[in-house]
């Protein structure tokens, strides 16, 4: 079963929610110019060019984004963009205001990440007999993954929080303390986890055609 039959949705619909995501976005640009807020223009212009990352991949690279896949990544995108601006007429974020916001937004981000590093894992495997993943390798290999990029994650945002304290300017990312960062990290693994466990059905198209370009490399390169 594919991801767009579980969530019941069409190539129709899914264009519809996300363009709507893409129109919240770029109103949410000109929501942090009017407040110059660098944090949230930055991240609501990473997170509409993430919303077109699907199209792209599908057009130029011939990876294969059905509908589910798609809203996958743009939702993770989308939530975290909304997260730094929080109700109107309110001067707190969801981010600061909603305690399971940040939770929520690190398993998604986390699941796409995992995903990536799955597909990427496979193809190679399916695409070279010198090199062999057994599943219960893999499993842990997606967990691993998740927590390398995760930490790699946080020291980003401690560095650029610590610039932006230095400089006395505005942070594009927020650092909450030693115990936001571990638990961060829980809810990654969380995402690497539902990935490993569950995702990995559902992405069978992707590793075929990441193997494919895999297979014409090595052809390209004789």
């Amino acid at each position: 079963m594919r991801v767009r039959d579980v969530l019941h949705i069409d190539q129709h619909r899914q264009r519809q929610l996300s363009r709507a995501m893409q129109v919240i976005l770029l109103g949410l640009i000109f929501i942090g110019l009017d407040r110059r807020n660098l944090g949230i223009v930055v991240n609501a212009s990473v997170g509409l060019g993430v919303t077109y990352l699907p199209a792209f991949l599908e057009r130029d690279y011939r990876i294969p984004m059905d509908a589910g896949l798609t809203l996958w990544i743009s939702t993770a995108a989308f939530l975290h963009a909304v997260g730094t601006v929080g109700l109107p007429g309110s001067e707190t974020s969801f981010y600061a205001s909603v305690w399971w916001w940040d939770h929520l937004t690190h398993a998604l981000s986390s699941s796409v990440v995992a995903a990536a590093g799955y597909a990427t894992a496979r193809a190679f495997d399916e695409h070279t007999e010198a090199v062999y993943f057994p599943p219960r390798f893999m499993f842990v290999f997606i967990l691993l993954f998740v927590l390398a990029f995760g930490v790699f994650w946080e020291v980003i945002e401690f560095a650029i929080s610590g610039i932006a304290a230095l400089t006395g300017t505005g942070s594009v990312l927020t650092q909450y303390g030693l115990d936001d960062t571990m638990l961060d990290l829980v809810f990654d693994a969380i995402g690497g986890v539902v990935v490993a466990a569950w995702g990995t059905a559902h992405l069978s198209d992707v590793v075929g055609a990441l193997r494919t370009r895999f297979d014409g490399r090595a052809r390209n390169s004789r």
